[in-house]
């Protein structure tokens, strides 16, 4: 199963990211240990701190990256796309059965309505701040982004319990 992790982009010794850097080590440990490729944007903040966490594990982590940018020094595969930060985030959707989002900007809160337009169920890992927690205080039935309800965004509390909704909804 490919699980995206999205969030916060930075540097990961600064504010917001540096305040979750030790949840975000053990949700990309976690996830590959589980046996699953991590798919992140593939440069700095939340992305290189799981993706840190994954390849401790000996897992796999394909970073999607935006323009002609290097990725981080903890991805197994790296696209450079040479798209824009927004495109690529659309086309990182293309390669995920699930989403994890931890906290985020604008980008993030792109991705994650990218990923309900394809139908990508969504996890909100709550307590990580920026758009994870705005987006989960505004979803109409506490699970949809609009009418149309076209897949549930969970709430997760844990790295494992965001984990385990992903692996339920694990497409073949």
């Amino acid at each position: 199963m490919k699980i995206a992790v999205i969030g916060y982009s930075g540097n990961k010794d600064d504010s917001p990211v540096k305040s979750l850097g030790d949840l975000c080590e053990d949700l990309g440990y976690k996830i590959a240990k589980r046996g699953h490729t991590l798919v992140n944007g593939g440069t700095d903040g939340v992305m290189e701190v799981v993706s840190d966490g994954a390849k401790r594990a000996k897992g796999i982590v394909i970073g999607i990256v935006s323009g002609h940018e290097n990725g981080n020094d903890h991805l197994t595969v790296e696209l450079k796309t040479g798209l824009d930060s927004s495109t690529r985030s659309v086309l990182m959707m293309y390669n995920a059965d699930a989403v994890i989002s931890v906290g985020g900007k604008a980008g993030t809160g792109l991705e994650i309505f990218a990923a309900y337009l394809r139908g990508i169920p969504i996890i909100l890992l709550r307590g990580t701040g920026g758009w994870t927690d705005r987006i989960a205080e505004t979803l109409i039935e506490g699970k949809y982004l609009d009418e149309r309800k076209i897949v549930e965004l969970f709430n997760a509390w844990n790295v494992e319990e965001a984990i385990e909704i992903a692996e339920s909804y694990e497409r073949g």
